[in-house]
């Protein structure tokens, strides 16, 4: 067992992934952490749940996770005890998930930095919209926002202030520079200004319709949210997908994957000065959504993945089609990688730019493709690999380098190990069902999901009522863990660079603001 080393009773959770669940004090998480890390772990996610209903106060939540498998911890407190200990000390990400975990519960986490992340003005400080006594319609009272960015002082130190609101679709993210010349010496970020309120809608759903929630989470990340929801169901509900339904699932991931790197590649193309990749990868994208739009009624392949299996099945003429695309793209990709190779402008903007050290990388935790662009050798697909993966033996990719150039090349080499993928699965389907159904669910069990999508690993944890519904359900986005790497690999960099590394990280906004 991957955490049998720990002072902790587990119970096996049964499921796609390894995954065990166990009970801790606030007070022994620390030492619990520091455990977990020194054996080569880290944290996954970190979230709060209200336990009155309960009579039991209220609860912090930890996933930690292993190449072996992930460890869901609960830590209770007691009725009338709110505080437990900081834990960013040992998970640099911790931080940002406790002060979230603040605004929406009024759980404190004994930390240096308890300024209010998701809350901006829309409640009061006194107002905990996540507590079971708030009603979901509740409508707060506007209060000042004093929020207190980081000053650096000195000799010929400016402040350039950008967003919240940006041009164009993007969304709303604020970030403070404080730079000397064009050389930036810190960046500080703010976001949460797309909070939904996703973890209060979850409350009382039935197990159908989150799974349309989850998919809707962040949108360029449907099916990786999907399928994690269903896989977390699933193994409350002692469901097993067919054979068929896994394989499909894989391919919808992979096609998921291929679209995001295509749109990504032309951004950086297009932000690096070589305005002939945006227009090339672009078409290239949309071939690939058209296609989906054909054979899966959806461009972005929303709904796809549904409770027990899949809502769609492919004939033999469509996987045909599927082949013949994946021969075209993969032509036409290695053709675009030469000319971003040997397009001497472009490199000279992506080599040593937005350098993010593995060392720096590792004591941060980031994951997903820019870990890997780091020396983070974690792919889900590769290590823990939930089914159909297991029979699938993916191809880990990884940089040394960490800079704009290697997470581009990531995204090169992630394309093609997707096509061979794609054809793996289409050589080995057969025919079948594509969806078991989903007699009834158990009340007051708890399941995970677990999927490595484009971005990274998304995570879902979900618990049923006595009432044939969702008590409680978090998901997390890997975007948590990396948007504060964004500030580290934009030091010393130059302002005009940041909107050519951020792209290159291309983290998610909405999939934090939970």
């Amino acid at each position: 067992m991957a955490f049998d080393s720990l002072p902790l009773k587990l119970t096996e959770l049964p499921g796609a992934v390894p995954a065990w669940q166990g009970l801790a004090s606030a007070a022994d998480l620390p030492d619990i952490c520091q455990a977990v890390k020194n054996q080569g772990g880290r944290l996954a996610a970190l979230w709060g749940t209200d336990e009155q209903d309960r009579e039991q106060g209220y609860a912090l939540h930890l996933a930690l996770a292993k190449p072996e498998g992930m460890l869901w911890l609960r830590a209770a407190l007691p009725a009338g005890e709110l505080q437990y200990p900081d834990l960013s000390s040992i998970f640099y990400a911790a931080g940002r998930m406790q002060r979230a975990a603040r605004d929406l519960l009024g759980i404190d986490a004994d930390a240096a930095d308890r300024r209010p992340w998701l809350r901006h003005a829309a409640w009061p400080d006194t107002e905990y919209p996540l507590r079971r006594n708030v009603a979901a319609a509740t409508v707060f009272e506007k209060c000042t926002d004093d929020y207190r960015f980081v000053s650096v002082i000195g000799d010929g130190v400016h402040e350039i202030p950008v967003g919240p609101v940006h041009a164009g679709t993007i969304e709303p993210g604020h970030f403070r520079f404080s730079i000397v010349g064009e050389k930036v010496l810190r960046l500080e970020e703010r976001l949460g200004y797309t909070h939904k309120g996703v973890d209060k809608r979850f409350r009382g759903m039935p197990f159908t319709e989150g799974a349309k929630l989850a998919g809707r989470i962040s949108g360029d990340s449907t099916v990786a949210y999907a399928w994690a929801y269903c896989m977390a169901l699933e193994s409350i509900a002692a469901v097993a997908p067919p054979a068929r339904a896994l394989w499909l699932r894989a391919l919808l991931l992979e096609r998921e994957r291929i679209a995001n790197h295509l749109g990504d590649l032309g951004s950086l193309g297009n932000d690096g000065g070589l305005a002939f990749g945006l227009a090339q990868f672009t078409r290239l994208k949309e071939d690939v959504l058209r296609l989906n739009h054909r054979l899966f009624g959806h461009r972005y392949l929303m709904d796809r993945i549904v409770p027990g299996g899949v809502a769609c099945d492919l004939d033999r003429s469509a996987l045909d089609a599927i082949e013949r695309e994946c021969d075209a793209l993969e032509l036409e990709v290695r053709l675009l990688r030469d000319i971003y190779d040997d397009h001497s402008g472009l490199q000279d903007r992506f080599l040593t730019c937005g350098r993010l050290t593995p060392n720096t990388a590792s004591k941060l935790g980031v994951i997903g493709l820019a870990g890997r662009a780091s020396s983070q050798a974690w792919d889900l697909r590769a290590q823990a690999q939930p089914a159909p993966y297991n029979l699938l033996d993916t191809h880990m990719k990884t940089h040394k380098n960490g800079d704009v150039a290697a997470r581009v090349i990531l995204r090169f080499d992630e394309i093609f190990e997707s096509l061979r993928l794609i054809r793996a699965v289409i050589e080995r389907i057969a025919p079948g069902e594509i969806a078991a159904p989903l007699l009834s669910v158990a009340a007051d069990k708890s399941g995970l999901g677990w999927v490595e999508g484009w971005r990274g690993e998304s995570v879902v944890a979900l618990e049923s009522g006595a009432d044939g519904r969702i008590r409680s359900c978090h998901a997390h986005d890997p975007s948590w863990q990396n948007w504060p790497a964004l500030a580290f690999a934009v030091f010393n960099n130059i302002v005009p660079d940041f909107p050519l590394i951020n792209k290159s990280f291309n983290l998610s906004y909405s999939g934090c603001d939970l």
